[in-house]
């Protein structure tokens, strides 16, 4: 009887293991931003944020993580399958919202509501300015990379790339989703808080993650060829 030949991929850590875990937890991240985003936050009474402002700079995180270690073509799959991700997330609670319900539930059913009637204006913006943002950010980080030439200072790498697509992702957002239902200034003042607030996840929380997350693929599964 002749043996089935071993598929010489099974067993390729690199292959599967971590990737698979980086990118349910950068979709993990990005549906829940984007669930947080109907809490706001007060700041100070000075300017309001919407609270996924907290989750996105670890989702760019893992950006960073995928783009530092993969490269930035798998980087790419990976962001767009979030986005198409997050398009089928909406596309099911907002047909979960017309489906019929008990009288009993009525209660429920506007608290469903309320928390997943999405403003397709804002939906619109969300997801224009996560697919830019994300992308900015791991194509800035490889070209960065590709300049340093010795891959050290991971930090340079992930905050200034941060700091290049928050730009894009931000102002991107605010202005797609606010501009002529806010006052203007007031659309700067959430431009500049969120800004501010995403930077200051990125430098303090996200990078010694990115250390972590960097350094412990490359310990583990060794130096994984990148795919620029």
């Amino acid at each position: 009887m002749n043996k089935v030949p071993e598929n010489p991929l099974k067993n390729r850590k690199e292959d599967f293991g971590p990737l698979c875990a980086i990118s349910g937890l950068l979709v993990m991240l990005y549906i829940t931003s984007n669930v947080l985003a109907v809490k706001i936050i007060n700041v100070g009474g000075l300017s309001l944020f919407d609270s996924g402002t907290i989750t996105f700079p670890f989702a760019y995180m893992l950006g960073d993580i995928l783009a530092e270690v993969y490269g930035y073509r798998t980087a790419k799959k990976v962001i767009i399958l979030t986005f198409v991700c997050n398009i089928a997330f909406i596309a099911f609670t907002s047909i979960a919202i017309i489906l019929p319900y008990p009288e009993y539930m009525e209660e429920t059913q506007r608290s469903f509501e309320a928390i997943f009637s999405y403003v397709p204006r804002i939906v619109f913006s969300s997801l224009l300015a996560f697919l830019s943002g994300e992308l900015v950010n791991a194509k800035v980080l490889v070209k960065i990379k590709e300049r340093q030439k010795n891959g050290k200072m991971l930090f340079i790498r992930t905050i200034g790339s941060s700091l290049i697509a928050y730009i894009f992702d931000t102002v991107l957002f605010v202005l797609l989703a606010f501009l002529g239902t806010v006052p203007f200034r007031d659309i700067l003042s959430m431009i500049w808080v969120q800004y501010l607030a995403k930077a200051l996840i990125e430098a303090c929380l996200g990078t010694p993650l990115a250390y972590l997350g960097v350094s412990y693929l490359r310990k583990t599964y060794g130096t994984l060829q990148h795919n620029r």
